[in-house]
């Protein structure tokens, strides 16, 4: 469960009435990488496993799921050895919980450029966005950010939820790596900012598409241009905002320069 039922004390004009509301968890969790405490992640409890397969990846930690030998988790922490035992780029840090994440050092032009090849329509973008954000918890808790993993024809591979939108695309892109989804044929949708850490979690997972109902940040912008990655923002209703990538989108004129 995400949730657990608080007492509150809710007003309504001058009238106070005890009552429980849902309020969304937030765990810390140790990752040890080859014995050594490689970071504290401050998230959902939920989906541990890919979370951590999907950080370590887009860490540029391990370069597949062979990388991993084992997995172990035991409560609020989780143990990884790789095959390489001396593989570990990262040391003692704290991933937190709200929208600023966590990575290494950000050096653009040592990102891959985002796969070629997919085109979808702007109505795919659309329903995707509308089918992500169907959630029964968002609408109880009001405290989670969603990000959904589509296929190219718009066909929903998994939603993810969590307090932290990069936990949660670190989740979607573990998930995917453990059931073999080719990401260069996937999007995805988010409902909060893109930031450069969710553009760069993209080009390194080889995501081409990444779409959020909210904004973005120049610095995401600068990163999907030199990259060429497709990113959009402000998708709501029969709207989005195209800032690169535009030739990913079907009937999309060329942005002048």
């Amino acid at each position: 469960m995400m949730f657990l039922e608080l007492p509150i004390l809710r007003v309504m004009d001058e009238t106070f009435s005890e009552e429980l509301h849902p309020v969304i968890e937030e765990v810390p969790v140790a990752v040890v990488v080859n014995g050594r405490h490689a970071l504290t992640a401050m998230t959902s409890p939920v989906m541990l496993r890919e979370f951590v397969i999907g950080f370590l990846y887009t860490e540029r930690i391990i370069q597949s799921l062979d990388d991993i030998e084992s997995i172990r988790i035991d409560d609020h922490k989780v143990s990884v050895l790789t095959k390489n035992p001396f593989k570990i780029l990262v040391s003692k840090k704290t991933v937190l919980s709200g929208c600023g994440g966590m990575s290494s050092f950000l050096d653009s032009t040592h990102l891959p450029s985002a796969p070629s090849g997919l085109i979808i329509s702007p109505g795919v973008i659309q329903s995707a966005m509308k089918t992500a954000l169907l959630s029964d918890l968002h609408k109880e808790t009001g405290g989670i950010h969603i990000v959904g993993l589509f296929d190219a024809e718009g066909g929903m591979i998994r939603i993810i939820e969590d307090i932290g939108r990069h936990n949660a695309l670190d989740r979607a892109i573990g998930f995917a790596l453990e059931t073999g989804i080719d990401l260069s044929r996937t999007f995805v949708v988010c409902s909060g900012r893109i930031s450069s850490e969710m553009a760069r979690k993209c080009l390194i997972a080889g995501i081409p598409i990444v779409a959020s109902r909210g904004a973005t940040t120049t610095l995401a912008v600068a990163i999907a241009e030199q990259a060429n990655l497709t990113l959009i923002g402000f998708v709501r209703s029969n709207k989005m905002n195209i800032y690169s990538g535009a030739e990913r989108i079907a009937g999309a004129p060329v942005l002048s320069e």
